[in-house]
């Protein structure tokens, strides 16, 4: 049985090594917004898999020390724990080599699933976690299950399928794309990109999506809600990393969401919370929440 008393969110997908040229990070998308979930005070499952073998092991045993469960991450015996080859450019921007037919490629679906996921405030997923069979199958029934599905888009060259990306979409509820991926979304169905407005309202009319949240970047975010919309503009920083910045954006969102915040003060902490993370080195820096309430405090208009 769960314990069904405090409530949690349920991140699926990846989990791996990113390898920069200074060190390897923990990381994953999913499990970045894990990470900082948990480091508002909610409490998070991360289903995922990792290999049989060292950096497997090394892996859990840093998700532990966070105070993250490992009870929902599988252990395979044949592929091996994901690694990420991570490069940061000159304007601190990283690119990714992602290595295929690793461990969370095949994550099984488990009878105790089921009740995980149905008493889950919310399901977090992506697309890339998607990108083979078994775990794809995996997710598409895991959704059944889920009472609110929130979609971080996340597109990752190779991996990009436009028929997987339209089934995740009408899947979801609430949607999380940047500029380019909304651009890309809308080119998908031969849509001319006239404005976010338009291409929003085009979005949650095409796949029945009550909620859509587009980040821009230097340009601060936008939350469409059902015929409402909000702008929000940046929190200026001085950028030390992207690395998962967008990640700690979801958190930040969901750490609010799933308490019926009002939209100010869902996106009021999804920006700080992004700007913050991004103040810092790699998506899952070491820090407290004190750290970031003063933060926030500081630059909250």
């Amino acid at each position: 049985m769960i314990n069904n008393k405090e409530p949690y969110v349920v991140c699926f997908g990846e989990v791996l090594w990113d390898i920069f040229p200074e060190g390897s990070r923990a990381g994953g998308a999913p499990f970045n917004a894990a990470y900082n979930i948990h480091k508002m005070g909610i409490g998070v499952k991360m289903l995922s898999r990792i290999g049989n073998d060292e950096l497997g092991h090394k892996l859990e045993d840093q998700i532990k020390s966070w105070g993250i469960t490992t009870d929902y991450i599988q252990v395979d015996d044949e592929k091996p724990t994901s690694t990420v080859l991570a490069k940061i450019d000159q304007h601190n921007e990283a690119t990714y080599e992602i290595i295929n037919h690793v461990a969370w490629d095949y994550i099984e679906l488990l009878p105790e699933h089921k009740e995980l996921v149905s008493n889950a405030e919310a399901f977090v997923f992506g697309s890339l976690s998607a990108r083979n069979e078994k775990t794809r199958e995996t997710l598409l029934q895991l959704l059944e299950y889920a009472k609110l599905k929130i979609f971080d888009v996340n597109f990752r060259p190779p991996f990009i399928d436009v028929e997987l990306i339209k089934a995740l979409l009408h899947k979801a509820d609430i949607v999380k794309m940047n500029k380019a991926e909304m651009r890309e979304i809308m080119a998908y169905f031969g849509e001319e990109y006239r404005s976010e407005d338009e291409s929003a309202a085009f979005i949650q009319n095409h796949f029945n999506i009550s909620e859509i949240v587009l980040t821009k970047g230097s340009k601060g975010a936008r939350y469409f809600v059902g015929n409402q919309n909000y702008g929000f503009s940046a929190v200026p920083i001085t950028i030390a990393d992207t690395v998962g910045s967008g990640d700690a954006f979801l958190s930040g969102f969901i750490s609010k969401r799933i308490k019926g915040e009002s939209p100010e003060e869902i996106m009021n902490q999804a920006i700080s919370l992004g700007a913050f993370i991004t103040s810092k080195s790699g998506a899952c820096p070491d820090y407290d929440p004190s750290e970031f309430n003063n933060f926030k405090v500081q630059h909250t208009v």
